[in-house]
C-alpha cells in the first residue's frame, strides 16, 4: 500500500500533463507523481506502461478519459487493465470504489465561489487520500480548506510561478499540480 501523504511530502511538485508530448517531457525530469489529463480507452494500458517503466507514480482523472463511464467498472477497469496507481476524480462514488480496489484516490474539486467553497466543505469523500482544489492560487482558500480537512491538499490549475508554488505550500498545501514544465524541476 501506497503511503501517498508521505509521498506528496517527497514530491511537492506534480506534473499535470495533457497530452503525450507532456507526458514524454515529464517522464525526463525528476517529478516523481504524474496527473494524466488526457486519454481514452485504447490508450490507458500503454501510456499507465509508460510512466511505470519510468518508476513515477501514475494518476489519471478519470472523468477526462474518453470510453470510460463514470461507474465503478472504470475503476477494476483502470485496476486489472492498466498499473495506474491511482485515480482523480470529482465524483465521489468514483473515490470510494478506487479505495476499495486499493489505487490511490484523489478529490478534485473547483472553489468558483462562496457557494461553491461551501459545498465543497460538506461534500468530502472521507476515504480520498487527497483533494485537489482549483484553482490553486487562492492562497486563503487553501487555509481554510486545510483547516476543514485532515486530508493533504493539492493546489491545481493556475499555478505558473515559483512564487505561486512557494505561496500555495506556505499556505498549507501538501502539494502542487501543474502543466507548467519550467515549474516540473523546480
Amino acid at each position: 500500500m501506497i503511503d501517498f501523504k508521505m509521498l506528496l511530502d517527497e514530491n511537492p511538485v506534480i506534473a499535470a500533463v495533457k497530452n503525450e508530448s507532456e507526458l514524454d517531457k515529464a517522464l525526463q525530469t525528476d517529478v516523481g507523481i504524474i496527473f494524466v489529463l488526457f486519454g481514452d480507452i485504447l490508450s490507458l494500458k500503454r501510456l499507465s506502461d509508460k510512466i511505470h517503466q519510468e518508476e513515477k507514480i501514475g494518476i489519471i482523472h478519470l472523468d477526462l478519459v474518453e470510453g470510460l463511464s463514470s461507474k465503478e467498472i472504470a475503476i477494476q477497469y483502470i485496476k486489472q487493465g492498466t498499473v495506474f496507481d491511482g485515480i482523480i476524480s470529482t465524483k465521489p462514488k468514483l473515490i470510494q470504489a478506487a479505495k476499495s480496489e486499493g489505487l490511490i484516490a484523489v478529490q478534485r474539486i473547483f472553489v468558483l465561489d462562496g457557494i461553491s467553497l461551501a459545498n465543497a466543505k460538506q461534500h468530502f469523500a472521507p476515504q480520498c487520500d487527497a483533494i485537489e482544489m482549483l484553482p490553486g492560487i487562492l492562497f486563503k482558500i487553501i487555509r481554510e480548506l486545510c483547516g476543514a480537512t485532515r486530508k493533504p491538499l493539492i493546489a491545481g490549475g493556475l499555478i505558473a510561478s515559483k512564487e505561486d508554488v512557494i505561496e500555495s505550500l506556505k499556505a498549507g498545501a501538501a502539494a502542487i499540480s501543474t502543466s507548467k514544465e519550467e515549474i516540473w524541476d523546480m
